[in-house]
Formats: structure tokens, C-alpha cells, sequence
């Protein structure tokens, strides 16, 4: 019998996949379960539309992910902090201040999760960081730390 998988199945394979397999597993344990669903043309066209639907859905989120690396590649962000004697930060830059910086300077939203920072900013000064999205994306950027 023919099965499209809804769930991955241990042993069987992963959600989307078109198996064949014994009529007593597919009828008594796949179908059973609500694991999988009968290969007709009907659940067919609705995974075959599924499949582009999130096919789509990767296509237009790459060309946004292209769209922001373009606009940031090669920008310098300035991000302001306080520190005490000798030019030592009260704590440190992190990602999240950077990925703020960001918004503020460019009005592009980051997730500050996908900001890897070359280094630990605890001082003034200019670091490098990368902003790796998703499908292979990635942008470097220049973090210049001044006093506030």
C-alpha cells in the first residue's frame, strides 16, 4: 500500500515522504496512529501544493535575508557605552546592543540570536561581527564602540 508520512516515523522516514509499505503496517499502525494518509490523488495534489507553498515561503525569505546582507555588507554601526577610569566598559557590548544599534542607525530589525561577534567588547574601540542567516546568507560588520 501506498502512504504519504504527515509525522516522521522512526525507522520509516521523515513528514512528506511517500512510502510502500504492507498493507497490515499501513492499515494497523500508520493509519491507525494518524501517522500517515493513503497515497490518492487527492492527498497527492495537497502535497505536491505543500511542498511549493513552503518552497515559496524559503524563496521569499532568502531574497529578504539577500536584501538586508546588501544593505549592511561593509557598514559601520556605532554603538555608544558608558564606562568608568581608564576606558574599561561598565560590563560589555553585546549582541543585542548591537543588533539595537542597528535598528536605530539603519531601521533594519536583526535578530540579535544571528549576530556572532568577533571577540568579548569590554572596551572602546572598532570590532568586527557577522550576521549569518538563515540558507547560507551572511554579512560582515563593522562595530565601532564610543563613550556616551
Amino acid at each position: 500500500m501506498k502512504v504519504i508520512l504527515i509525522k516522521d516515523v522512526k525507522g520509516s522516514g521523515k513528514a512528506g515522504d511517500t512510502l510502500n509499505v504492507a498493507d497490515g503496517y499501513a492499515r494497523n499502525f500508520l493509519l491507525a496512529r494518524g501517522l500517515a494518509v493513503e497515497a490518492n490523488a487527492k492527498n497527492m495534489n495537497e502535497l505536491a501544493g505543500k511542498k511549493a507553498s513552503a518552497q515559496h515561503k524559503l524563496d521569499v525569505e532568502k531574497a529578504e535575508n539577500e536584501k538586508t546582507a546588501a544593505a549592511l555588507e561593509g557598514k559601520e554601526v556605532v554603538v555608544k557605552a558608558k564606562a568608568g577610569q581608564g576606558g574599561k566598559l561598565f560590563g560589555a557590548v553585546t549582541a543585542g546592543a548591537v543588533a539595537d544599534a542597528v535598528k536605530e542607525s539603519f531601521g533594519l530589525t536583526i535578530d540579535k540570536k544571528k549576530l556572532v561577534l568577533s571577540e568579548e567588547i569590554k572596551s572602546f574601540g572598532d570590532y568586527s561581527a557577522v550576521l549569518k542567516m538563515t540558507q547560507g546568507v551572511s554579512c560582515s560588520l563593522k562595530v565601532k564602540v564610543v563613550e556616551d
